[in-house]
């Protein structure tokens, strides 16, 4: 189950899955670009792929979404748990509901759906957890007030759970993405760029220039690393935040 799957980062980590041999469930709000994804995925070594509708904003919705699905006893082996972001703009500029909307979003969703989820995992001796976080986990990103705080809420609450449910044979990891090709990342710097007086594309420029690797990543290369950790050879891999950013986070 990859949720957010029908653009980004979440679309391209149902992509890569399905080449991988999984039977992916998509989950999102969208019901057309659900339908695009969905014919868009793998199905060479006979994969069935369906689809789930929610609004993440809503976590009762994901929570009925789920259940329904879940209630003739399927089980799903991997989890991807990928929201968009809260809202640009400082601490300074938030109110109180800005945070509980990404609290809601992201931590209250990312429970529920382990709580319903989990049992079937430890019922298959298998089970991977992967979250989409940030590189703010590391080093705060400017700007992003309610999302670094929120991101690092995710992180703390995956380390907490990995320690909980490795003795079962489930693991729990966070991938942190860096600058992706994503349209987040264009609206944020589209807004960078206005600040500065500057053209989106030398804003963008200038970006890539202060990566090591000096470009931008592909969505499919957080795909590929979502793969490895929900793969048998990442057994061993258990409660870390896995960077996916050409090295420019400056911590270790």
């Amino acid at each position: 189950m990859v949720c957010g799957s029908t653009q980004g980062i979440g679309n391209a980590i149902a992509a890569e899955l399905a080449l991988t041999g999984a039977n992916v469930i998509l989950f999102a709000r969208n019901e057309e670009r659900l339908k695009k994804a969905i014919s868009e995925l793998d199905t060479s070594k006979g994969q069935t792929h369906n689809y789930l509708i929610a609004d993440f904003l809503n976590p009762e919705e994901v929570v009925n979404a789920v259940d329904q699905y879940l209630e003739d006893g399927k089980i799903i082996h991997i989890l991807v748990n990928n929201t968009g972001g809260p809202p640009q703009g400082t601490v300074m500029d938030s109110n109180a509901e800005d945070f509980l909307a990404g609290f809601n979003a992201h931590i209250v969703n990312n429970q529920n759906l382990v709580k319903r989820i989990v049992p079937g995992m430890k019922d298959a001796g298998y089970g991977r957890i992967i979250n989409v976080i940030s590189i703010s986990v590391k080093t705060p990103i400017a700007g992003l007030g309610v999302s670094n705080t929120i991101r690092g809420a995710v992180a703390s609450w995956a380390k907490t759970l990995a320690n909980e449910l490795g003795p079962f044979g489930i693991t729990v990891n966070n991938i942190l993405p860096g600058y992706t090709k994503t349209g987040r990342l264009d609206t944020l710097f589209r807004k960078k760029a206005e600040d500065a007086g500057l053209s989106h594309e030398e804003f963008e420029k200038q970006a890539a220039e202060k990566i090591p690797a000096r470009r931008l990543a592909e969505p499919a290369e957080l795909g590929y690393a979502a793969a490895f950790l929900a793969s048998p050879s990442a057994g061993y891999i258990n409660g870390i935040n896995f960077p996916v950013d050409g090295g420019i986070t400056p911590a270790l």
